[in-house]
């Protein structure tokens, strides 16, 4: 029988892949062919991105085969990250993991359709610049935060 955080990870985790890929599509669509950069704000901007590496673009253009290994590295994670979802109990845990799992899957189906990322969101404040992202790449994000915070707030609670 699945748990209830079980069944909350696993919707988020569903929920997080339709609307990475209906965002991707709609950058696609929108503004990828031909590729442009749309200024919303002073502060954000609607980019056409290809990344065939990792996070800012670490191990782009190794290999042709690259996008391959790296969804594969992914998925093994994925694997990993959908068994300890199995096992928790707490809803927060549950929730991080989906996000984690969520951003994964949608970037992991980038690499085996078009063999790189589609990056679109693009933030630069008082001259510092960061990499174009994804909705996949905010998830994981979220994710990976929540997850540290559940360990820092559990091991507090073991202390007292």
């Amino acid at each position: 029988m699945i748990s209830e955080s079980t069944r909350l990870g696993l919707f988020l985790a569903v929920a997080i892949v339709i609307a990475d890929q209906a965002t991707k599509t709609w950058a696609l669509d929108v503004w990828f062919f031909p590729p442009r950069a749309i200024e919303v704000t002073s502060f954000f901007n609607l980019v056409a991105v290809w990344n065939t590496g990792v996070s800012f673009g670490f191990l782009a253009g190794e290999s042709k085969f690259m996008p391959y290994i790296l969804a594969s590295f992914a998925a093994t994670i994925t694997i990993a990250l959908v068994v300890w979802l199995t096992r928790v109990e707490g809803k927060l845990i549950a929730g991080a993991l989906g996000s984690v799992i969520g951003g994964a899957v949608g970037n992991i189906i980038d690499r085996l359709r078009f063999s790189a990322v589609v990056d679109f969101i693009d933030l630069h404040v008082a001259g510092f610049h960061w990499p174009a992202f994804n909705l996949a790449d905010s998830a994981i994000t979220i994710g990976v935060m929540l997850v540290l915070l559940d360990s820092f707030y559990r091991r507090n609670e073991e202390e007292q």
